[in-house]
């Protein structure tokens, strides 16, 4: 007999939200079954064939007791945005999942927090922890025994080495590469092909091989 999915609202009406929707229905044990967005930007009525409700409002027509909630603003949006949602979305009483693709490569005692997204042919090894909210794009690696904290977002390819800590509201660009044993700080930008060689003791943006801070 087929489970019975758990039905969602999903945070978001544009491509990376059309994108997430499409993963979460067939490869989760997730059901979107509407969008929501800040009403500001509610162009239109239904997204991909679903409803799109005002974020004000969501509780209103989809019960948090009877509909969880994900949250996957983009990079474009921003990790800031994506967690003031969350956070708002736990303020009215909404459970968040969680989502790992069936073609990652994780082991099963992997720690992730809520709204935690691990895509395709990412690889999270032993011991390695994400926190809340924060996304682990296809072809990532977090390696051995390293922390990500919450509100990240890393981004396709990225190599984390062992023994890291990431900090929170961290972006790891496209395939950047953090040397092992080393502590990013809160709010740090780690440019596309980057290597990060020495600890990023400063928020800001960090670019280069090795990675230099630019600007804050």
């Amino acid at each position: 007999m087929e489970q019975q999915k758990i039905p969602l609202v999903l945070f978001g009406n544009g491509a990376w939200a059309e994108f997430i929707a499409y993963i979460l229905d067939h490869d989760s044990s997730f059901e979107v079954v509407a969008f929501t967005v800040d009403a500001d930007y509610l162009t239109t009525d239904t997204f991909s064939g679903r409803p799109v409700v005002p974020f004000e409002t969501v509780e209103r027509a989809f019960s948090p007791s009877d509909y969880m909630m994900m949250n996957c603003a983009g990079f474009v949006a921003g990790n800031r945005l994506r967690a003031r949602r969350y956070a708002d979305g736990k303020d009215k009483g909404y459970r968040f999942g969680s989502y790992v693709s069936s073609k990652a490569s994780v082991w099963p005692d992997l720690q992730l927090g809520e709204n935690s997204f691990v895509h395709e042919h990412a690889v999270v090894q032993p011991f390695a922890r994400i926190g809340e909210n924060t996304q682990v794009l296809s072809q990532a690696i977090i390696s051995h025994h390293t922390v990500v904290g919450d509100h990240g977002f890393v981004a396709s390819s990225a190599v984390v080495g062992g023994r890291c800590t990431v900090k929170d509201y961290c972006f790891l660009g496209m395939n950047s590469t953090v040397k092992h044993e080393l502590t990013i700080a809160d709010h740090v930008t780690l440019g596309a092909g980057a290597t990060l060689v020495a600890d990023a003791k400063k928020a800001g943006v960090y670019v280069g091989t090795p990675a230099k801070w630019l600007k804050g």
